[in-house]
């Protein structure tokens, strides 16, 4: 007696890691500041190229996903250490963010090893990176007018999708970091409506 595959078995064998080893190996490189290779990180895993385009679409969709996860902590640690509420909060977040960002290792390294790459993942609205930031940034000021602390003066949404393009202006140039985080308060406290010496 023959017993019948299991319903819905995949053919072929499993792949030896998953998307997620694929991520944490792309991510371990990148905060130290080596180049993400797909060739390398699927030899190390023992997965096929094409698996790993499979589930991250492209070498720039991967890289984005790495940058995010990088950033993420950074939003959290920012958010935590701001003082105030309401608009001088969010502007504390923002400029503790942005300062973060313009003294990150990984981010200064990769932006210098990939120039014209990096700035396309990092600004690209097409991209899996811009997107989520303006994401979270519009979360952040959400969170304040739900609590009755701030009135921006457009959606929430505009505004979090300014805050993100003007520190994309002052941070990141075509030449590399730029960094120039004192006059981006300054403009971004003027967006917010915000006191600069809040």
């Amino acid at each position: 007696m023959t017993t019948s595959p299991t319903t819905g078995a995949r053919r072929g064998r499993p792949p030896a890691a998953s998307r997620e080893d694929v991520l944490a190996a792309a991510t371990q490189r990148y905060m130290r500041g080596r180049r993400i290779d797909v060739q390398a990180i699927a030899a190390e895993l023992g997965v096929a190229r094409t698996t790993i385009y499979r589930w991250f679409g492209s070498r720039e969709e991967l890289i984005g996903e790495v940058v995010f996860r990088a950033a993420e902590p950074l939003i959290d640690a920012a958010r935590a250490g701001a003082r105030g509420e309401g608009g001088a909060a969010l502007l504390d977040t923002f400029d503790r963010l942005n300062r973060s960002y313009a003294d990150a290792p990984a981010l200064h390294q990769f932006v210098e090893q990939e120039r014209d790459a990096a700035l396309r993942i990092i600004t690209s609205s097409a991209g899996n990176f811009h997107p989520r930031m303006v994401d979270r940034i519009a979360g952040l000021i959400e969170d304040e007018v739900r609590a009755g602390k701030y009135e921006p003066p457009v959606e929430p949404a505009t505004l979090g999708y300014a805050i993100v393009r003007l520190a994309e202006a002052f941070l990141f140039s075509d030449v590399g970091m730029r960094g120039d985080v004192d006059r981006l308060r300054d403009v971004e406290a003027a967006i917010l409506g915000v006191a600069p010496g809040a």
